[in-house]
């Protein structure tokens, strides 16, 4: 009986950690920076690394658990081999092996979804557990589901704060394509249960899941599903009996008829009072401009480097170098092509590209040819990879589309693999040495990769949440000093929330500047570092110009801001803040030249026309301002913020009291707007009328009453001492 120890516990242990991966998306690690993201990421490793180091001691004991080879296995390997060696090459080839908090992806995931196709492949197969398997995974998408619906019922809030259902995934094109995958799922096991309750049961659940997708508003996971359902009932016109091709005919021309006579009544006023019908179909050529701009900067970025691309997570670097003016109005920062396809052509160069695709080809190619599953379940898996390359056509992947898409290679590699001879010869571990050498070994092995690869992050993903939500500034400082002694893959997070809590800090009336200086010093060392290590990011040469204006040091502020400019020449938003920081330290000349560069970058752009015109009043050049406004609004008279600071610094106290007479005379004018225009009053010399402005102030708004009092006073007062 003890003889058979060290099988029984790596079987279980296997099989345990396994059949708890589908619990994956239920997890949101709310003491975790990124909750949706990091407590999935880490729950999946630990498990994945649970799982493998178990199938290693089971492939020592029993060869059936050995691995085997198919050209599916062939590509996986290749594909994470070669993006192993792109990353090398990456420009941050930590961030490209690690990622980070936002992402949770990089090589690290790459080499655990490897893992998890060998594991999950060798020991589902042998034990017989890929049904059951499924069949847990969709016990848990009906849990999501149901959560979905709370959403949609208003009983649970949506965390995007918009229309859009996200469930436990915290995103809605995650959800999207969570759900299309279990519709396909539960179809193929539907047609193959023989129990009559159970197979109307999976069929529902497909159904209730085609009807969220549709709520997540995801276009590219409609687009998808379609797509998805025209090639099911397309290949089983193709492929089945007389009387099933009839009906499968039936159901292609009902599907093509039904989404082309949806999309030509977009205009109706049935689809346009309907959110999620309107925003479904309002598919065209330019709602994707953005994503058409950003493929083609990609484009540019992979000519650079064809071969080995620039890492994951390397988008950043293109998005950088190549970036288009056209984008001005929309992030701030991409790091993704929202295209996953072009995607990996970035990171990985044209043999990532090609190897991707192997994936796909030769999954489809060998479930046709050689694969035992009966033509309904190769049908149902066809669908769900074609649905899973349309979405992956419009938006990037995500850590649970990753295990669906590894656990369909696996299940096909399953049925169509064949067993290495020099594995199939090696002799079994006796059971002996299965207790008293190989589960001692692997448990070693195994704690420290969960120490190594995990615990570091998990430390950093909590304590970071500690920083950023104590209400104490010691605490936070504290926090943020332990962080940056303890640096791990996410330092670069870690220092940019760092810049944040030092920006707040100086803007607050709470704290001494020897507490505000504190945090700004640690902000700068930190992010220096930063550049230090990865000389070539625009943004971390920003976030460094944050943090020195943060310090009150706008010079070196500016000398950052102009490294970034020369990473990223078209970038606009660097320009204006550029031009504001040259303003702030009195150099209008260089405020005006910064601003009139970004508005011809964009001249369409209203805001640019309003900074352009701000610096020729900075400069002293009125009419050439009144000449811009002109031409961008068909009028001098423009309410905007930018130009009430360039009127109050050329002490233009008409211009400047005309903006905020503006606004007072909105109906619900604030007691802020009429104390603003009573301080213009003041300025210019008009006692009478500030004062009359605050009196209408505390009319209007009586609970600012004592403040305009004090008010009124100092105006009084002032004038009395004159």
């Amino acid at each position: 009986m003890q003889d058979g120890t060290a099988k029984i516990v790596a079987r279980w242990t296997a099989l345990g950690a396994l059949f708890l991966i589908p619990l994956t998306p239920l997890l949101v690690a709310n003491s975790f920076f990124f909750p949706f993201i990091t407590g999935k990421a880490f729950y999946f490793r630990i498990l994945v690394e649970i799982a493998v180091a178990a199938w290693v001691a089971l492939a020592f004991l029993d060869r059936q658990y050995r691995p085997r080879f198919s050209w599916i296995g062939a590509a996986a390997v290749a594909f994470v081999g070669w993006m192993f060696i792109a990353d090398s090459f990456a420009l941050n080839a930590v961030k490209a092996f690690w990622s980070n908090f936002e992402r949770m992806e990089g090589w690290i995931l790459l080499i655990h979804l490897l893992g998890f196709f060998f594991a999950a492949g060798a020991v589902l197969r042998v034990e017989k557990k890929w049904r059951t398997w499924f069949l847990a995974s969709l016990s848990v998408s009906l849990i999501v589901a149901g959560y979905a619906l709370l959403q949609l019922s208003g009983s649970l809030a949506i965390h995007q704060g918009s229309t859009r259902i996200d469930a436990t995934l915290g995103n809605s094109a995650y959800l999207a394509i969570y759900f299309l995958f279990n519709v396909c799922i539960a179809l193929w096991l539907a047609l193959t249960e023989k129990q009559v309750w159970m197979k109307w049961s999976l069929i529902a659940l497909a159904v209730l899941e085609i009807v969220l997708i549709f709520f997540t508003e995801t276009r590219g996971t409609v687009i998808g599903l379609i797509v998805a359902g025209v090639i099911a009932a397309f290949l089983a016109a193709l492929t089945s009996g007389k009387r099933a091709r009839m009906l499968a005919a039936a159901a292609l021309i009902v599907l093509i008829a039904l989404t082309g006579g949806v999309y030509l009544a977009r205009d109706s006023a049935f689809i346009q009072n309907n959110s999620t019908l309107q925003r479904v179909t309002s598919i065209s050529a330019a709602d994707g401009q953005t994503r058409f701009t950003l493929w083609r900067m990609a484009f540019e970025g992979v000519l650079a480097r064809p071969i080995v691309g620039w890492g994951q997570e390397g988008y950043n670097y293109v998005f950088n170098k190549y970036y288009d003016a056209s984008l001005y109005t929309q992030e701030s920062w991409f790091d993704r092509a929202h295209n996953t396809f072009i995607d990996w052509l970035v990171a990985g160069g044209f043999p990532a590209f090609f190897l991707y695709l192997a994936l796909f080809g030769s999954v489809i190619a060998l479930l046709w040819k050689h694969s035992s599953l009966s033509r309904p379940e190769r049908i149902a898996l066809t669908a769900a990879l074609a649905g899973y390359a349309v979405h992956n056509t419009f938006v990037f992947d995500n850590l649970y589309s990753y295990v669906y898409f590894f656990a369909i290679l696996a299940v096909v590699d399953s049925q169509v693999s064949r067993p290495f001879p020099r594995f199939e010869k090696a002799p079994e571990a006796s059971a002996a040495d299965g207790a008293s050498y190989i589960l001692p070994v692997t448990a070693v092995a195994l704690a420290v990769v969960i120490w190594t690869v995990n615990i570091p992050g998990m430390r950093v993903a909590g304590n970071l949440i500690t920083a950023l939500s104590s209400s104490d500034f010691t605490t936070s400082i504290a926090a943020f000093q332990d962080l940056a002694a303890h640096p791990s893959f996410a330092a670069q997070e870690v220092r940019e929330q760092l810049v944040n809590f030092a920006s707040s800090v100086s803007q607050s009336s709470q704290l001494t500047n020897e507490q505000k200086q504190q945090a700004a010093t640690l902000a700068i060392t930190e992010m220096q570092k930063q550049i230090a290590s990865y000389p070539f990011d625009a943004r971390e040469h920003l976030e460094l110009a944050y943090a020195y204006r943060a310090s009150g040091d706008y010079k070196d502020a500016l000398k950052e801001m102009q490294v970034a400019q020369t990473l990223s020449p078209q970038k606009i938003d660097t320009l204006i803040l550029e031009g504001a920081t040259a303003w702030d330290m009195g150099d209008a000349k260089s405020a005006d030249s910064y601003f009139a560069a970004a508005y011809a970058l964009a001249p369409e752009r209203q805001n640019l026309a309003e900074y352009a015109a701000a610096g020729q009043i900075a400069i002293g050049d009125a009419a050439a301002a009144d000449a811009i406004l002109m031409n961008a609004f068909g009028t001098t008279s423009v309410d905007s913020d930018t130009l009430a600071m360039a009127y109050y610094r050329a002490k233009d106290w008409p211009r400047l009291i005309m903006i905020w007479k503006k606004r007072a005379a909105q109906p619900n004018a604030s007691a802020q707007t009429l104390f603003s225009l009573a301080a213009a009053y003041y300025a210019s010399g008009d006692d009478a009328s500030a004062i009359s402005t605050l009196k209408a102030a505390a009319a209007l708004h009586p609970d600012a009453a004592s403040s305009v009092q004090a008010a009124i006073q100092q105006i009084t007062g002032a004038a009395s001492g004159k």
